[in-house]
């Protein structure tokens, strides 16, 4: 099949298709299929987007009705039946389970456009300008978010300082040897450290593209509470731990806080339609209208597709029990694999976890064996050390099960290690 024109005309700044050099055709539940018939198993899901999996039959025919009737595409933030459908749903469907109380802004299509709301919010709500984040932390590629985020790589490509904002380290990154937040209460304390009171915190509780590194619950609890403390917003990024990835809709859930303002994105859709919504509590929806606006707010496909979805994984607890089966064999099978291997350790929560190799090498080298074995896995971390293990949550046990063995497989292939035969779980 001709590919000449993505290596001649499209931009080198390309890059998950630099890994996996193959042309996809079709895609349906947790498998993509190429042009020349190739099945993948999709342990990638579209970087988080896809958690429902690939075209799933009833958001598929909901959304081809959709269009052939003519309903609206484009509104931007014009009142429509389906924007009314997914307000509704989302109130009825999470928030008032769950006790929470928060106004609704669609900031744009991406997760950036979500970060770059809140920051802007928490900045016109406190009037003040400086933000903190975490050590390894990713929230975006435009000039906000990038201001945020710790990749040197990612921010260098700013072209210019990115300014108002600065980093504190995240949960153990002193390998326990610093008790938490030590310095910034006292700094926060001190008025004659020179530290200004920030606008807000952003933190997400699993760093997806900064290592996999998992927040624990105890460390989010004292994070809220020094911030309420001190009057400071807390953001919580949950662009892709969020919507269930981690086990729950909301990646904070088992931590029992309260964030000020919460970015969601990629699988809000339910289908892997650009959306995004920034949720933040009545007292601060302080905007002057059109103050905060963009031309694509309004993607009434993504509305149609995100309400429904809610409604089959989310209306009660049986999906999330399937889930947490799934999270266990997965953990127990990768566990299990990195016990194997030297120096090897489990990173991450729920669907959004892998393996850390002492080699910075090693897990590219498992990304690339496991796409010799027809499975899509992508890396993360500074220096891409971690495989990165993002199956859909729908996956059949078969599926999940297979995928395991591969990567089991792909380590071998890149290691020479796991001499000893693995105990992973038969297929249930």
């Amino acid at each position: 099949m001709a590919t000449d024109i993505f290596e001649t005309f499209e931009s080198q700044v390309r890059s998950y298709c630099m890994n996996w050099p193959a042309v996809f055709e079709k895609a349906s539940g947790s498998y993509q299929y190429t042009e020349d018939g190739s099945r993948y198993l999709d342990f990638f899901s579209g970087a988080g987007a896809l958690n429902y999996g690939h075209n799933h039959p009833e958001l598929r025919d909901l959304l081809v009705d959709y269009v052939a009737s003519d309903g609206v595409t484009h509104s931007l933030d014009m009142k429509t039946p389906s924007k009314r459908r997914f307000l509704e749903t989302f109130e009825r469907v999470i928030l008032e389970p769950r006790n929470m109380e928060y106004k609704v802004m669609f900031p744009g299509p991406t997760g950036t456009n979500s970060v770059e709301a809140a920051l802007k919010l928490a900045r016109k709500v406190t009037g003040r300008q400086h933000i903190l984040s975490f050590t390894n932390a990713f929230h975006g590629m435009t000039l906000g978010s990038l201001s945020v985020t710790g990749n040197s790589m990612k921010r260098r490509g700013a072209g210019i300082p990115l300014t108002n904002s600065s980093k504190i380290p995240y949960d153990d990154y002193f390998d326990g040897d610093i008790p938490d937040f030590i310095w910034l209460e006292k700094v926060l304390q001190d008025s004659g450290s020179g530290v200004d009171k920030p606008a807000a915190v952003i933190v997400e509780t699993v760093q997806g593209e900064g290592g996999l590194n998992a927040a624990r619950m105890e460390w989010l609890k004292e994070l809220s509470a020094l911030l309420r403390r001190h009057k400071i917003l807390l953001i919580i990024d949950d662009v892709q731990a969020g919507c269930g990835r981690t086990g729950t809709f909301f990646s904070f859930e088992e931590a029992g806080i309260t964030p000020d303002i919460i970015c969601m994105s990629k699988s809000i859709s339910g289908y892997g339609l650009p959306m995004a919504i920034t949720l933040f509590k009545p007292e601060l929806d302080v905007w002057e209208g059109g103050e905060h606006n963009g031309t694509f707010r309004g993607n009434n496909l993504g509305f149609i597709t995100g309400a429904r979805a809610l409604e089959l994984f989310w209306s009660d607890d049986s999906f999330q029990k399937q889930l947490a089966a799934k999270i266990e064999t997965l953990r127990e099978g990768l566990e299990d694999i990195a016990q194997h291997v030297k120096g090897a350790t489990l990173r991450g929560r729920g669907f959004l976890t892998g393996i850390c190799f002492p080699d910075a090498d090693t897990a590219g080298k498992v990304a690339a064996e496991s796409y010799k074995r027809n499975l899509l896995l992508e890396t993360s971390g500074p220096e891409d050390e971690v495989i990165k293990v993002m199956p859909p949550l729908t996956i059949e046990d078969e599926d999940l099960q297979k995928g395991i063995k591969v990567i089991e497989d792909a380590v071998l292939a890149a290691t020479g290690q796991m001499s000893e035969p693995s105990r992973l779980r038969a297929p249930r």
